[in-house]
């Protein structure tokens, strides 16, 4: 490992010469610092800032955060996806709350047990914060180390992790969280996944991938993702002039959220009628089709006008239009609803 001696050095010194102006960057509130590493997982710095802004503008500590309901709090996180990181930041912080006097814990492994906490939010949030020198491994890291090492460890392995942390370990300065940032700012900015800018790389003197012109090959990642797609009929239930909506179990995909009522592509009306208990008109053909996509996951979706003249009973509801923002819709049903807005002008 020739970067081993000055490798840190000169990283650090590029950080903090270029490093781009985030808004979580200009806090030392560790409740703060997590939001951001939670928000920013799986998802671009440019969207995070407005949400992030906005979220905390309405919970500005722990105390407001823990206090509220999940289904305001989701509001405020609607188009972000991967809802399950806002159920479990919500649930850890009023863990927070209640086990800790509103205080984000200083100490890793308390921060760790938290819901939704790990390796990776312990090592970026406990460094940031508190300087404690932990590895925060995400894919740009992997790919940093790859390329520097000329290193063909499958990153899609359940032993990747450990592999790198152990590289992270062995070149960890005293300014951690500075540290882990520079590494995740570096993979982010010049040593990108494709067209890495190398002559502007303020490390690529240690860089054995560079040397070798194997750039574009690493990291390795052997396993692929096999999506499933699944098909779906959407109804449009109109009554008078609201529409029906339903809210998904409280665990799973989209868990608590609220949706047009779905079923699948091949179910038959009067099934249909039975499972809801009203009687149904629903029109032959789709009025729109779209799609959406998940991590491993596809839906497909047929949207069909329909129309009762029945009572409607829990566990679906009637709306108008302009009740939607009173209810948490993920993007793909938002989509939905601005076609069903649009054909009530």
């Amino acid at each position: 490992m020739k970067y081993k001696y000055t490798f840190s050095t000169q990283l650090l010194s590029w950080f903090n010469q270029n490093k781009r102006e985030m808004p979580w960057r200009e806090t030392n509130d560790p409740y703060k610092i997590w939001l951001s590493e939670v928000m920013l997982q799986q998802t671009q710095v440019n969207t995070v800032r407005a949400y992030y802004n906005r979220f905390i503008e309405r919970f500005p500590d722990i105390d407001t955060l823990a206090e509220a309901s999940i289904d305001e709090v989701s509001k405020y996180w609607e188009g972000l996806g991967y809802y399950s990181r806002v159920r479990n930041f919500h649930t850890a912080v009023r863990e927070v709350q209640v086990q800790y006097a509103s205080k984000v814990p200083d100490d890793p492994k308390a921060f760790l047990a938290l819901k939704g906490v790990g390796p990776y939010t312990q090592g970026a949030v406990m460094s940031i914060a508190f300087n404690h020198q932990l590895p925060a491994v995400d894919g740009n890291v992997y790919r940093v180390f790859a390329r520097l090492d000329n290193d063909t460890f499958d990153i899609s392995s359940s032993r990747a992790r450990k592999h790198f942390e152990s590289k992270v370990m062995e070149v960890m300065p005293e300014q951690a969280g500075d540290f882990n940032e520079a590494l995740m700012e570096l993979g982010a900015t010049v040593c990108t996944p494709k067209n890495p800018v190398c002559l502007l790389c303020p490390v690529n003197e240690h860089c054995e991938a560079y040397e070798q012109g194997n750039m574009q090959n690493l990291p390795v990642k052997l396993k692929k993702i096999k999506k499933t797609v699944q098909h779906y009929k959407v109804l449009l239930i109109h009554k008078d002039d609201q529409v029906i909506i339903q809210r998904r179990p409280d665990n799973g995909l989209l868990a608590s959220m609220w949706q047009f009522p779905m079923f699948d592509i091949d179910m038959h009306v009067g099934d249909i009628e039975e499972q809801m208990d009203i009687s149904l008109h629903i029109e032959r053909e789709p009025f729109v089709k779209t799609k959406h996509q998940f991590t491993h996951l596809e839906w497909q979706m047929e949207v069909y006008h329909a129309y009762t003249k029945d009572d409607v009973e829990l566990p679906y509801k009637l709306i108008s239009p302009d009740e939607k923002d009173a209810y948490n819709f993920p993007v793909s049903m938002t989509k939905i609803f601005n076609y069903y807005s649009e054909f009530k002008q």
